[in-house]
């Protein structure tokens, strides 16, 4: 028997920082065959994605990069997210990757193909491409969700998410409504609240909220972070800190961690507090579940702005939209003329994570699997029964903190075994259901002592749990996911050779 010859050796789909950092790490261990493919018209991701007013990272930008490709030149001390974005650029440019883009291109499905050992992936062209090897760099941030409110698609006036801005939607003088107090709104709500008439802000579970040492990065601060040496000892310091405060959280012992948590609510609450002058309206927005039970964010005037006379916060549960606005169950209608969603991404829902169906061995679907057994990966990486497939983002592979960490360590993993899996002379590579199990027993077994499941974290409707009642992010530290992910035993994967000899003058489909 003879087989197919793939279009390419790997198809890295996602062309954020996942994709980027799984294509660099690739190249490292010789594979050059490969491209990017990614649905929109740019690198970047989220950063590309993400354009509403006053996006920016929300880790200092010395940290949210790479190791390997650290910059002294942000702007300020929590980039904007659009130099993130020409951060994207600039990698990909630096490291040789724009002939490889292939972008415009969403992919559909994707199937393995164990007669010839390769994935097919369909695009929403028509196209089927072939790897030997397929890697899902899709983030987490990648489908908007909208919340479940009666009569939202009703609405007469402007509807949109966030993750979906349109920057022709003009707000000067419109009565807005921005329902969401997460992230994303804290650092909305004071970008826009100039420009309106009102501003509405719709909360279910207020969030912590810590000063933000921000600012910018002038002349001579440059200078000093021009040097290599200056950039890496903040990055290390900033690795600690990280470590100490949410890597303890999940890893540590439990009594440590929750002594550590209840010190540092003390003078956060103090500190919110101080932000605003109403009594009443400043015991809202203080949260009652514990500080780390879902994602804390930094701003230093969202708190401040509800001490405006135009600014409004509701806290009564919404009833419905109506054409003309948003009527509260308490009966009260609310007036709006654009209505936005801060209200986050489908993230631990079945088929959101990629957002196509995956195919792998024997029929078996990705989607149905984690549906019915949980999310679980090996390392975050791989599962059984889908050969020569990885992922930088799946289940059990991140560690509170910095996105780009886990890139780098999953990139390393799934790097190693595909140039082991050629090393050997084999053409597939798949997990072995043991190595597999007994990583995501570990982790259910460190995960009974995670403080999300105590009484600490009741009423905070945390996205950090998904509708398994588990929390598949990795317990652990990040030294401990550095260095399992570059030092695993590379017999935990099975390597087969199933293609004895490629066929000559083999039909292909047309790359893009």
């Amino acid at each position: 028997m003879s087989a197919v010859l793939p279009d390419f050796e790997v198809i890295v789909v996602g062309a954020g920082f996942g994709g980027i950092g799984a294509a660099i790490a690739l190249q490292r261990k010789g594979i050059h065959d490969f491209v990017i493919v990614d649905k929109w018209d740019r690198v970047g991701g989220t950063w590309h994605a993400n354009t509403y007013p006053g996006v920016a990272v929300d880790i200092p930008s010395f940290i949210y990069s790479f190791s390997y490709e650290q910059r002294g030149d942000w702007s300020r001390i929590f980039a904007p997210g659009t130099e993130l974005r020409d951060y994207a650029e600039s990698m990909v440019d630096k490291y040789g990757l724009r002939p490889k883009l292939r972008l415009n291109t969403t992919i559909v499905s994707a199937v393995f193909d164990a007669e010839d050992s390769v994935w097919l992936l369909g695009t929403d062209g028509g196209r089927t491409l072939t790897a030997r090897y397929v890697v899902m760099a899709i983030g987490g941030l990648e489908r908007p969700k909208m919340p479940d409110i009666p009569g939202l698609h009703d609405f007469g006036g402007t509807l949109m998410h966030t993750a979906l801005w349109d920057d022709d939607v003009a707000l000067t003088g419109k009565r807005v409504a921005v329902i969401g107090t997460g992230a994303t709104a804290l650092q909305l709500v004071p970008a826009i609240v100039d420009e309106v008439a009102h501003l509405s802000v719709f909360q279910r579970t207020p969030i912590w909220v810590f000063p933000k040492t921000d600012a910018a990065v002038g002349r001579i601060g440059r200078a000093v972070l021009d040097r290599p040496w200056v950039r890496s000892g903040i990055r290390l310091v900033g690795t600690v800190a990280t470590e100490i405060g949410m890597g303890g959280m999940v890893a540590g012992p439990t009594w440590l961690s929750e002594a550590g948590r209840r010190l540092a609510e003390i003078p956060a609450r103090r500190w919110m507090r101080g932000q605003v002058h109403d009594p009443v309206l400043r015991e809202k927005l203080i949260p009652a579940y514990g500080l780390g039970c879902k994602r804390p964010s930094m701003s230093n005037d969202y708190l401040s702005t509800f001490n405006r006379p135009e600014v409004s916060l509701v806290t009564e549960p919404i009833g419905f939209v109506g054409e003309r606005g948003i009527t509260t169950e308490d009966g009260v209608e609310h007036p709006v003329d654009v209505l936005i969603c801060a209200t986050g991404f489908k993230l631990w829902e079945k088929d959101s994570i990629p957002p196509f169906p995956v195919t792998g061995r024997d029929g078996l679907d990705l989607g149905e699997f984690w549906d019915r057994h949980r999310f679980q990966a090996y390392q975050g990486v791989s599962v059984p029964g889908f050969p020569n497939m990885f992922t930088i983002t799946g289940p059990y592979g991140f560690v509170l903190g910095s996105y780009i960490w886990m890139i780098e360590a999953t990139a390393a993993h799934l790097s190693r075994a595909i140039a082991e899996t050629k090393r050997r002379g084999a053409t597939e590579c798949e997990i072995s259901r043991q190595a597999h199990d007994e990583y995501f027993a570990e982790c259910l077994r460190r995960q009974q002592k995670n403080f999300l499941f105590t009484d600490a974290c009741t009423g905070s409707n945390t996205y950090y749990i998904n509708s398994h009642g588990d929390s598949p992010f990795r317990p652990s530290t990040h030294g401990e996911m550095y260095w399992q992910n570059r030092h695993f035993d590379l017999d935990d994967y099975h390597y087969r050779n199933t293609v004895p000899a490629p066929r000559t003058g083999a039909i292909l489909e047309e790359s893009v």
